[in-house]
This record gives C-alpha cells, structure tokens and sequence, in this order.
C-alpha cells in the first residue's frame, strides 16, 4: 500500500488482484469504516460479494452513523457529522455509491449539488443571556501571549506531546478566548484530552481557521448522517451480494504469533517519481514501537449468533479478517420524554472494547484499550434530539438563526453554543426534514452538553439526571422563553429523547505511540484494524474520513491492489495556509500593527531587500502586512 496525489491514480481502476476469487473476508461491524473495507473489497479488490460477511451485534448497521424514528420514542440522532471538502478518501467512494433517491447520479454528486447551492454558514454562533447573541463577531479574541501558546503546541514534536493534556500547554488566556469556545464546542474537546490530538487537529484543519467562528468551512448531508451515508452504501453493498449478519456479537479472535516473519508486502509496479510518499514501512512514518516481524495470523472467530447460540469461525491464509476494535458509542443508552438516559459503562462481551481487550492480550502491537475506555467519566457527553410538535416553539428558533427552519435549506449552520450555559450546551437544527418521513410542520433539534454533572442553570440538576422533558426545559430556558411557558412548551410541544454516550470522545485520551494498532500490524497476514481506535499516519480521528481511511488502506495492504490511497490534505504544507492562519488567529490584523518603531524600521529595511521577488506580494495576498 502506498500514498498518492493528484487524479492520474484518483481516475484509475486497479487490476484485479491475483487470487482474489480464492479469498473470503469477515468484517467486524458496521460502522462507516467497516462498511468502507466490504466497498473497497467490492470495488477495488474485486472480491465477489458472497464471499464477503459483515457481523454487527445490533439489528441495524452503521455504528455511530445513526438516526432512527423509535416506535414508542421518538426521532433520535446520537450525533452528527460536519464534512471537509478535503476528505479524499470519503470522496472516492462516494463517487462510486448510486443515490438512492435519484437515478444516474451518486452519493458525491447529489452532495456536492447540494452544497453548491445551499451553502452552509452561521448567523449566530453563540448566545448569551436567554437567547440574546453573544458577539462573538466572527472574532477569535485571542492574545498576542494566547496566539503564542497555540503556535507552541502547533511546533512541538508529536514525540514530546505523548500522554500531555491540553492544559500542559494552553492556560487561562487560551481557554477564556473566543478561539476555545468555538473548538472546543466543535470539535467536542475538553481541557483534559489529548495535546497531541489538539495538535493535529490543528494541523489537519489549517486551511479551515478563517471559516472556523462561522462554520463556512463545512458541509452537510441532507438527511440524517444514516439515510444520507449509511443506507445508499448499505443499497450497494447487497446489490453486490455482501451477506450482513445483524444481532450477531463476535467476542473474540484469536491469533497464531510466530512461525516466522510476517509477509513481505512489496510495492506496486508504480514507478518511484509517480509515488509521492513511500509505503509505510519504509520509515517515512513511524510503526507501531511495539511492532515486530514476527508472523501473525487471524486463527479463530468467536462468535454468538442471534440465537444465543456460541459458534467458531476457523481461518486461512485465504480468510481475510477486518477488525473494528473499539467504538465511540459503545454502552450508549437511551431516555425518553420522561426518563433520564442511565450511565452503564461496564463492558460485556460482544462489544468492540471487551473483544479488543481480548485480542490486546495476544500481541504488544495490538495496542493498549484501556488508555482509552478505562476512565469513562473523562470521556462521556450526553446528547439529545429534541422533536418539536407544532408551531409554538419554532419562532424562538427562528429568532436566533435569523432564518425560516421550515424552508429545506441551512438553519442554524452548525451549531448554537449557549456561553453562559452550565452544560455548556450547543444545539443545532441542519436541513429540515431531517428524516424522510418526519412531519413537514415537525423540526428536529440536536443538542448536547460537554458538562453533563453540573446543574443546569433552570433544571438545577445534572444533564445526566434529568429527562428528556428537563432538558428541553433547560434548552429553551437558553432560547429565551418566558419562564412561565417553559414547562408547558416542554411537555406539551416537545419529544426529547437524551443519550448518554460514556465512551464518545474515548480517542481524545492522552495517549502515546503504541496504543493504537497499526491498521495492519507489522508481520501480520490475513487480518487489519478498523476506525477510530487504528492508527494511520497524519488524519485526525473523530470524522468520517478517519474511519474510511482505515477500511480503503485496510483493504488496499491485504489485497494488494495497485492503486494509491490518496494522500491526507497536505494544507500544513502550504506556506499560503499557513500564513492565512496566523493572520486569521489575529482577527485579520496585520503584522506591522503591533511592532514597534525599531520592529517596523526592521520590516521596512527587510521589505527593501526583499522587493524584487515574490515574497512581499505572497505577504499582502496573505494578508501578512
């Protein structure tokens, strides 16, 4: 497997590779980053679709990826996901899933129709005061001693911010600042997750910090993140053949280590000019450190079907196993309009952490799972999808987003963070309908809390205590509804259905090299590592493209299919990215405007010398001076 740029390979259909009608695959999930490796495997490796078997423990695939009407419930969505036109990865498959509401075109086509015409941006970003805008202006408001703190941690080597918290680098001038609001509440950090995360966000993104404070960097699907990404990839891979076997726990796999090193894995017949960078074991990034090559085989699945039933899948060379170890939403639980969601976060077998432990215990280099789900109360958050019923709540809505919510087009444009909230609450309502069948005179809110045990500023509770009725109270508290009529609107006009979600932000855990398995181990012959908790060089975790990442690399290192996986966005790269950065993190100000009289005679002197190139130009386009 190896990287590329550009569209002489983005364009190409690989051969198919030898022997891959011999092959079967089992693939563990159906997240997007399963559901990606059965796509690659279809499409790609041109492996028959019969030959390919996904088990998922619930009766719906699509792990975190979900929506869903609950008979007895309500409209539920967990989360949401906020795109990049820079996700390579995700745009080639999507390129090739057909639209299930339109014929002849795709799933990229349809999105990208979409997102020409109806861009995304927000009119409010935050609010203060029961509904009142916050002014934040579009401004970071940082300073001179914040902006430098941030550019430290952007320069300090990854080697050096393993096991680090954001609070080792960043202090009150960073986190009172506009800047962290606006990240934090994105991106769903907290002052306690990982530096290094924070520091490849920062990296991955740079070419998106001006459309950071109004989310104009972003796109969104239509519907749902299910019905718009989950069931067209779902429609293609059961026209193919793929066999999904739903209610179905895999507890275990077992390996065979040693017997001699691992395969060699040569490169393709690409020449070396055509390949930007090298395959991975070359060195150009780092492996696993526990990594060996030491041969190891997938010898056994462990498996209990959805009869209760205990059953053994033994393995080949020839048996290809794709691993989703781990899994953001694992022990979610649900409340309803007059229950609170329960906490359970205890692992059972059947469930992405409980099989990984299993598995971890087999091999150093299939990494460490408790540094991410053995403190659950550092990595949960609640959500909740709040339904209105009629017409009584929606001008409150419309008063904030300063638009009509009921047109089909952007709403909010992302989300609505409360500054003043004790949750910290940020609510969101993306195009409506949000699923298909959902009452035209119906909306469908998003919210969720990054502090669920502090007392809402009306509820006077935890968020993890209360309702969904108590948080739809609390929320329209925020919006700015007479207090008189907040219980009523609640109650009567409302559905709010919470999720606690114990393990949600689990991959922000400060973390060192190691923790995570390679997607495909060093020495390793029939089996890979899938999502969020596999690492791949240089993406960040925590959105789509991650996840798809790791199924097309998955598939493309075991199949040897000979064609580049496209190459992670190298805007940090940019000297033009970089410098738009450092002026956008100023709010636009230029260098000169806080030099003095000395610095501004060095600039001029420096300009002098500098004016028969491009360089000064590169500086004004940027904005530098």
């Amino acid at each position: 497997m190896y990287y590329s740029s550009g569209n002489y390979e983005a364009f190409a259909r690989p051969k198919k590779p030898e022997g891959i009608d011999h092959k079967n695959a089992y693939i563990i999930g159906t997240g997007l980053a399963a559901l990606s490796a059965a796509c690659y495997l279809v499409r790609d490796a041109q492996m028959p679709g019969n030959h390919i078997h996904i088990f998922e423990k619930d009766p719906v695939p699509g792990g975190a990826c979900d929506g869903a009407n609950i008979p007895g419930m309500g409209y539920v969505m967990r989360g949401g996901r906020e795109m990049d036109n820079h996700f390579e990865v995700m745009w080639d498959l999507f390129r090739s899933i057909p639209s299930i509401e339109t014929e002849g075109v795709s799933v990229l086509d349809e999105y990208y129709w979409l997102n020409k015409e109806d861009p995304n941006y927000s009119l409010c970003r935050a609010t203060v005061n029961q509904g009142e805008d916050a002014g934040t202006d579009g401004k970071f408001a940082l300073s001179d001693k914040a902006s430098q703190e941030i550019m430290k941690l952007f320069f300090t080597p990854d080697e050096e911010l393993y096991g680090k918290k954001i609070s080792d680098f960043f202090d009150n001038k960073v986190f009172d600042s506009n800047f962290w609001l606006y990240w934090r509440t994105m991106f769903a950090f907290e002052n306690w997750h990982s530096a290094l995360e924070m520091k490849l966000y920062i990296k991955r993104y740079i070419h998106h910090i001006g459309g950071l404070p109004d989310f104009s960097a972003l796109r969104f699907t239509r519907y749902n993140q299910y019905e718009s990404m989950i069931l067209p990839i779902i429609t293609y891979l059961e026209g193919h053949g793929v066999q999904f076997h739903y209610n179905t726990k895999v507890e275990d796999v077992e390996f065979e280590i040693g017997g001699g090193n691992g395969p060699e894995r040569a490169n393709t017949s690409v020449g070396q000019d055509e390949i930007l960078l090298a395959q991975a074991k070359s060195g150009v990034f780092a492996r696993n450190p526990y990594s060996t090559p030491t041969r190891k085989m997938a010898k056994r699945i462990t498996l209990v079907g959805p009869d209760g039933a205990g059953t053994a899948i033994d393995l080949t060379e020839n048996d290809l196993v794709f691993i989703t170890n781990g899994g953001c939403v694992e022990n979610s639980s649900m409340g309803s309009q007059t229950t609170p969601a329960k906490w359970d976060p205890e692992l059972r077998p059947g469930g992405g952490w409980d099989m990984w432990r299993r598995i971890a215990r087999q091999d150093p280099s299939f990494g460490r799972p408790d540094v991410f789900c053995g403190d659950p109360e550092h990595s949960k958050w609640m959500s909740a999808t709040v339904t209105t019923l009629d017409m009584e709540i929606p001008p409150y809505i419309r008063k904030i987003c300063k638009r009509n919510p009921f047109t089909g087009h952007v709403v909010t444009g992302g989300i609505v963070t409360v500054k003043d909230s004790n949750w910290l609450m940020s609510w969101t309502l993306n195009r409506q309908q949000q699923f298909r069948d959902q009452p035209k005179d119906q909306l469908c809110v998003w919210a969720y809390g990054l502090f669920p045990d502090e007392p809402g500023n009306y509820a006077k509770k935890p968020m993890r205590d209360c309702t969904g009725e108590e948080i739809c109270e609390e929320w329209l508290y925020h919006m700015g509804v007479p207090v008189d009529q907040i219980e009523g609107l609640a109650r009567n006009h409302a559905n709010t259905v919470p999720v606690m979600m114990p393990y949600i932000d689990a991959f922000f855990m400060p973390r060192s090299a190691g923790d995570r398995p390679d997607v495909v181990p060093d020495g390793a012959v029939n089996f890979a590592f899938l999502g969020q908790f596999a690492e791949t060089p240089r993406d960040t975790i925590f959105t789509t493209e991650y996840s798809m990442r790791t199924g097309m690399e998955a598939v493309y290192t075991l199949c040897d299919v000979d064609r580049g996986v496209p190459e992670v966005w190298g805007s940090v790269y940019d000297v033009r990215n970089l410098l738009n950065a450092v002026v956008k993190l100023r709010d636009g100000k230029p260098l000169e405007d806080d030099l003095n009289v000395a610095e501004r005679l060095a600039l001029k002197v420096a300009g002098r010398k500098l004016q028969d190139t491009d360089i000064p130009k590169l500086l004004r386009e940027t904005g530098v001076i």
